[in-house]
């Protein structure tokens, strides 16, 4: 196959960028579903800020809903890689049958519960009287999407692995563009709300797996869904959970630190330093996606290589994704730090909360191009199918650090302690993320301090 052999021999610095543009196009585009909503939503008249905090308290159960499809997603694309890499199609294909039907599973577990328990759930992640309306109104219609979202996200990412990184890409700039037009029409010409936001999320999300269902249907895909696949093997599921519970445990971690922080600015700053959080988490979203979406691109490249054991080919996917991310980080800070009325502007225009908003953001970020090293880290594990590791380092920044710094700082500094919560963690888990990818190149390459030295091979 034309993939394979350009996987086993192409230059490194072209394949990650014919992998990682398409793969952060996407990231992009998946970060604006949530993004323009909060646009829209801080805009709406007379309510747009106690309105933007109750989307601000529902994050936590979307970010649930993004674990799981990050548990199929990412761990089925990181085995479909290094399947092909070992030249085993039909085990490829398996996997493809078996996250259909896991998405089926746990998205319709997910509707059902989140739909019984949503009051008691957004009562405990921080709503008040004033914004329990909203937050109900928004998750309800969203939660009905939720078996399109894990699946249309799973499928679309696979289609990487398959060799198809633009059509992926295509997938997702074609759902976004779904929601932005339709968030304006439901929002105002409708006169729906933050109801409309949802729907119109919704709606793109039923594109895009739609879509990516449609390219496994059509002769431009190598790999094919066949209902004989459909069945769940119990050996192909431990496979794609063994890799996707890293990205799976950290998102669910990601939800708890938002519950945390919701309650910690709900008792330190009211609505309003939730409705900042919503904000300053959009504009986060915003600036990872690009540096996500390098390392995603990186991931069939360090997968294939791994399964093929081209180990310095391996090694120099990930340093070349690594020092790329720092630099976009680098650039976004210095945009957070020099325009950041500007920023926070786009999302709301309250003077109460653009000004916690912009305290908020320029402490809360101004540590990123230290999370580049953790985020490329991350995905290394998980491509070469160490999913422990990976999933340690990301308990390590969102659980195990954060949590503990956000409860002592928000004590001792009030808002402020919590904002700086963030970039500490990020640095610490920095440092051990270059330590322990280096003590595991060491076992391939004999090599050490690899992010800091390039290697020149045949």
């Amino acid at each position: 196959m034309k993939q394979e052999l350009t996987l086993h021999n192409g230059d490194i610095k072209k394949l990650l960028v014919k992998y990682s543009i398409p793969a952060i196009i996407s990231m992009l585009v998946s970060a604006l579903y949530n993004v323009v909503d909060r646009i829209f939503i801080g805009n709406m008249k007379d309510v747009g800020a106690l309105a933007i905090t109750g989307v601000g308290i529902t994050m936590p159960i979307v970010t649930i809903a993004l674990a799981f499809s990050m548990l199929i997603g990412i761990g089925a694309t990181a085995n479909i890689s290094i399947k092909l890499g070992e030249k085993r199609k039909d085990s490829a294909e398996k996997i493809m049958g078996n996250i259909i039907t896991l998405s089926i599973i746990l998205g319709l577990v997910i509707t059902i519960l989140g739909s019984v328990y949503k009051d008691p759930i957004l009562k405990a992640f921080g709503a008040s009287e004033s914004t329990l309306k909203y937050a109900r109104e928004y998750i309800t219609i969203i939660l009905y999407g939720t078996v399109f979202n894990i699946m249309g996200y799973a499928l679309n990412s696979t289609i990487r692995a398959d060799g198809n990184p633009k059509i992926c890409s295509a997938i997702m700039v074609i759902s976004c563009f779904v929601n932005i037009i339709l968030d304006p029409i439901f929002i105002f010409t409708f006169g729906l709300g933050i109801k409309g936001a949802a729907i119109a999320t919704v709606l793109s999300q039923v594109m895009t797996a739609i879509l990516s269902f449609a390219y496994y249907m059509s002769k431009k895909s190598n790999l094919k869904i066949k209902k004989s696949n459909l069945a769940l093997d119990k050996d192909i599921v431990k496979l794609i959970l063994a890799i996707g519970i890293s990205p799976f445990t950290m998102q669910l971690a990601t939800s708890m630190v938002q519950v945390v922080n919701n309650n910690a600015l709900k008792l330190h700053g009211g609505d309003l330093a939730i409705g900042a959080m919503a904000t300053v988490n959009a504009v986060a979203l915003l600036c990872f996606m690009p540096v996500y979406g390098i390392s995603q691109g990186a991931q069939p490249i360090i997968g294939y290589n791994f399964g093929a054991k081209q180990y310095k080919r391996m090694e120099e996917a990930y340093k070349i994704a690594t020092w790329s991310g720092i630099i976009i980080f680098g650039v976004a800070l210095f945009l957070v730090e020099v325009f950041p009325s500007t920023i926070v502007g786009l999302f709301n225009k309250n003077p109460d909360i653009m000004a916690i908003s912009i305290h908020g953001m320029r402490i809360y970020l101004m540590a990123m191009p230290s999370i580049a090293i953790g985020m490329a880290g991350s995905n290394y594990f998980l491509a070469i199918g160490e999913g422990k590791a990976a999933m340690f380092l990301s308990l390590l920044r969102q659980v195990i650090l954060l949590i503990p710094l956000i409860m002592i700082f928000s004590r001792m500094y009030g808002l402020t302690g919590i904002w700086l919560a963030q970039p500490i963690c990020d640095l610490i888990a920095a440092i051990v993320t270059m330590i322990m990818v280096d003590k595991n190149l060491n076992k391939y390459n004999g090599s050490q301090f690899a992010l800091f030295k390039m290697r020149i091979y045949e």
